[in-house]
């Protein structure tokens, strides 16, 4: 047996303890950036290999929880994980590996997440509304006195709404409408500020009229 020989041999060997199989070499023409094993586990899954495909959960799965979480809710996070993995292994055949895959399988995570907090933030947006309609209504007889919630809140551009909705009225942080609108969290806080002084002006101006 060759020195070459022995060397892939023990290499090999810790693999077949674990029961994995080894990463196959990736063609030279394929345009890719590897950066870190996750990426070769990625890489090898495309294939539909069930040991990679475990072993690429196995090496990010505590990284993706761990955003997930601080984008929502520990309680929502397992379920909101398992669904990131879902989307990722229905995408992974067009993964080409231009990135590695942990900043493909954030991006998802991020998505995920955002639409998560879009369907949560529609129920209780009704709910929101309701509820001012329902405080506003038939208590002020003068035209001024019946602009109630809603209607200053229907005053904003959509944008704005959006934004002062989630973080002031549902509690979200500014971290958590930012990956809802899918923008910076600069702007979450530009667009709130600017919400608010908005609502204040037309507040003003109803009670002067």
């Amino acid at each position: 047996m060759s020195r070459d020989t022995r060397d892939v041999t023990a290499r090999s060997e810790p693999d077949r303890r674990l029961g994995l199989l080894p990463v196959p070499p990736v063609p030279a023409d394929e345009p890719l950036s590897i950066a870190d094993p996750a990426t070769e586990w990625a890489l090898a899954a495309r294939a539909g290999d069930p040991l990679a495909q475990a072993a690429f959960v196995r090496t990010t799965q505590a990284e993706v929880w761990r955003f997930v979480a601080a984008l929502v809710d520990s309680g929502t996070a397992d379920d909101l994980t398992q669904e990131t993995y879902l989307r990722a292994f229905r995408a992974l055949p067009a993964f080409e590996g231009r990135s590695t895959v942990r900043t493909w399988l954030l991006g998802i995570a991020r998505r995920t997440c955002a639409d998560h907090l879009r369907t949560v933030v529609r129920q209780r947006a009704l709910g929101t509304r309701l509820a001012a309609q329902a405080l506003t209504a038939g208590h002020h007889p003068d035209p001024a006195g019946q602009i109630g919630a809603a209607q200053l809140l229907d005053r904003l551009a959509p944008d704005r709404r959006e934004a002062f909705v989630l973080t002031q009225l549902l509690g979200l942080s500014y971290e958590q409408a930012a990956a809802v609108q899918e923008v910076p969290v600069g702007t979450i806080r530009s667009r709130v500020a600017r919400a608010r002084a908005e609502l204040v002006a037309d507040v003003v101006s109803a009670l002067a009229a």
